[in-house]
């Protein structure tokens, strides 16, 4: 079978859609061939069976090339793909849904976040089937909704050699209000009013729209006297070594997103508290809080009081815990849901 995968990045390098460069390798052993159209292509070494075709954002096209280009690619190649998986952008769907029931393509939709609206409904609806990995996704709701493994490579993601840093807490991804790591900054300003120490990172960069929203964290930062370092965005590929470094990854997001960090960071040994729900659910409510962050405090404070004994029993049930959500799960259920 051969697979048409439209995504937003091809670039193993980049600090937030790098893994998806790990993806496309583990999806090759199952597909005669795939043909990727994105948005950016970036650095890349991927099998011969697959192809990338860029619709030129690094060398700053415009929207209507992008759009002439999408166009383009998905009828003069229409003959050398079966079936069609769009990741995380439902526009594509939106543009090519129609043509591609015209020309007998199977459409399926991997999309995963709270937010969605009628335009989410739309796409879904020139779709065999949507994928995502959160039961509170928006688009959990439809009846060809197909839940996945999150799709961590544990090849990858695994305690690592170096020293993990005593009572450190580490917190990774896109800086963004929907990532609310606000919440954290609270959270460590209750800590340093109980005269808790904590050592904490805070790695990602910003979109350019949300510029102001980094700038707002870095003067609460201040107001708060909280000494927290922050650091611009690294490759995927860097990241194992973040995790294995310290003791406690926090993930704010709400329920609905399902951050592959959060499973990163559990099978790289470190001890995970997030605000997802699908997270709590699998691994108790220790690991999970509602938003708040003296809630948050309460629980990473808890963790750091815990004897190394306990911390080492928690690791290991953690990264028991992720396996289930394995990029090799996820290639097998893949193939399985649309062949």
């Amino acid at each position: 079978m051969r697979l048409l995968i439209v995504t937003q990045t091809v670039d193993k390098n980049d600090p937030v859609l790098g893994f998806f460069h790990g993806w496309l390798r583990e999806f090759s052993k199952y597909f005669e061939r795939i043909t990727v159209i994105c948005l950016k292509e970036g650095k890349h070494e991927l099998p011969h069976s697959v192809k990338v075709f860029s619709l030129g954002k690094e060398s700053g096209a415009s929207r209507l090339k992008y759009v002439t280009r999408f166009y383009g690619y998905i009828w003069t190649m229409r003959n050398d793909y079966d079936a069609v998986l769009v990741h995380m952008n439902q526009e594509y769907v939106l543009l090519g849904g129609k043509l591609w029931w015209l020309l007998g393509k199977p459409v399926y939709l991997w999309r995963n976040h709270y937010a969605g609206g009628l335009l989410t409904d739309i796409a879904a609806f020139w779709c065999r089937k949507v994928f995502c990995t959160s039961k509170y996704s928006y688009t959990a709701k439809y009846r060809k909704t197909v839940l996945m493994p999150v799709g961590i490579d544990t090849s990858v993601f695994k305690p690592l050699p170096v020293l993990r840093k005593p009572r450190s807490i580490l917190s990774l991804g896109r800086i963004a209000p929907s990532k609310h790591v606000e919440v954290l900054l609270e959270a460590l300003g209750i800590l340093k009013e109980k005269d808790v120490r904590v050592d904490a990172d805070i790695y990602g960069d910003p979109l350019l729209e949300d510029a102001g929203y980094k700038k707002l964290l870095a003067k609460r930062t201040k107001e708060l006297h909280l000494d927290i370092r922050f650091h611009a965005g690294v490759p995927n590929a860097k990241t194992p070594e973040l995790y294995s470094a310290h003791e406690i990854f926090v993930n704010c997001s709400r329920s609905g997103m399902y951050d592959k960090t959060i499973f990163e960071a559990a099978t790289s040994g470190a001890l995970v508290v997030a605000s997802s729900r699908d997270f709590q659910e699998l691994a108790g409510e220790r690991f999970g809080f509602s938003g708040e962050p003296s809630e948050l405090a309460e629980k990473i404070g808890s963790l750091l009081s815990a004897a190394e004994s306990e911390r080492q029993a928690i690791r290991k049930r953690l990264a028991e815990l992720s396996k289930e959500h394995s990029l090799e799960a996820l290639g097998r259920r893949l193939v399985e849901a649309i062949r």
